[in-house]
């Protein structure tokens, strides 16, 4: 990454909240400006070719590595990105732990706000991670 200042994204944690940091997210994402919104679809921990890991934290960095596969696609990156969802079965502290790490990987300092939401089961048979975000980049039209 260039830069951890997105010209569009501003993050913010305001008074009066805890601190999100160290579990990688902010609390509020601001986008101001000429933009133009790409909503990506859930990724999950799947390889190009459809496999699916049996570990976690694989699936965690494959599910990254194909959101920022996606948002290339569109002419962005994980600096634009203002909002996660964040799908894990059977949620624990550690497995939120290695969440953060491979978040902080790939955003660094840029922290979406996101929300994850602990579930029983996903989309494929041994699926334990998905990631779904809204980015907001410059129209190049503006």
């Amino acid at each position: 990454m260039s830069s951890n200042i997105s010209p569009i994204v501003t993050l913010s944690n305001p008074a009066g909240l805890y601190d999100p940091a160290p579990n990688g997210y902010s609390h509020l994402a601001r986008v101001e400006g000429a933009k133009r919104w790409l909503l990506v679809a859930g990724q999950g921990g799947e390889t190009a070719d459809g496999r699916l890991s049996a570990d976690f934290r694989y699936q965690v960095r494959q599910a990254l590595s194909n959101l920022e596969t996606a948002l290339a696609s569109a002419d962005a990156g994980p600096l634009d990105v203002a909002k996660l969802t964040v799908l894990i079965v059977d949620h624990d502290e550690s497995k939120l732990g290695v969440f953060g790490a491979e978040l902080g990987r790939v955003f660094g300092d840029h922290r979406p706000a996101c929300t994850l939401i602990p579930v029983p089961r996903l989309a494929l048979d041994g699926m334990l991670f998905e990631i779904e975000a809204m980015a907001a980049v410059a129209d190049p039209r503006a």
